[in-house]
């Protein structure tokens, strides 16, 4: 039952997070794919530079919703009585390693939607969500520190690199104060980073080749 538990977490987490909220608005408001407008990423990013501020603020928080939803589910099921523990395995994967699960997942379908050909975005607003929701306090941290950097550069890009990178070292350095190691949770929190900085190695070479656009709450013509 527990390992049933966690694969359909898994996979429930992954189809919600296959729904691409920029694609859908996209279609519904412009009769056009956002793949096919701006920086061709299906994201909040690119929709407000193709549609304007009303609809790159929709999509962002549609897509935080996403992981939030997703994560809190992970929670509720990892305190149920099915997911009692029996043996080691079943004490690592515990709630709170059940909801990274959860967020991988989620963020996974985000950046891979079987509804839309695999293409997705790069995760970033959903991976708020599912930060914020893992741990609120981490969260905050990371959401602070990308934000600032945005504000201060005006690239999206770059604050969410440094946030993916923050994330990681953040819990690393938490699970060795609090001597609390978990292999399951801390692959999670190596995957859903790592997947941040991944997902912009194209926005990387433009940072570094000095190409890269930045951010302007101007609706493109």
């Amino acid at each position: 039952m527990r390992v049933l538990i966690i694969i359909a977490v898994a996979v429930v987490s992954y189809l919600i997070g296959s729904i691409n909220f920029s694609i859908i608005l996209s279609k519904m408001i412009g009769k056009k794919d956002i793949r096919e407008s701006g920086s061709g990423n299906a994201g909040a990013t690119n929709m407000l530079r193709t549609y304007g501020k009303k609809m790159g603020v929709i999509t962002l928080l549609l897509d935080v919703l996403k992981g939030i939803i997703v994560v809190f589910i992970g929670k509720a099921l990892g305190h149920s009585d099915m997911m009692y523990p029996n043996t080691h395995f079943d004490m690592m994967i515990n709630d709170v390693a059940l909801s990274y699960i959860a967020g991988v997942c989620v963020i996974l379908g985000h950046n891979f939607p079987l509804y839309f050909g695999f293409k997705g975005g790069k995760g970033v607003a959903t991976s708020l969500g599912v930060v914020l929701m893992l741990n609120w306090k981490v969260g905050l941290i990371v959401a602070v520190i990308a934000i600032a950097i945005m504000a201060i550069t005006r690239y999206v890009s770059l604050g969410s690199i440094i946030g993916g990178a923050m994330f990681i070292v953040i819990e690393i350095v938490k699970a060795f104060i609090m001597h609390e190691y978990n292999v399951i949770q801390l692959v999670c929190v190596i995957i859903i980073g790592g997947l941040l900085i991944a997902r912009h190695h194209a926005n990387i070479k433009r940072l570094l080749n000095g190409t890269e656009n930045k951010l302007s709450f101007k609706k493109s013509e």
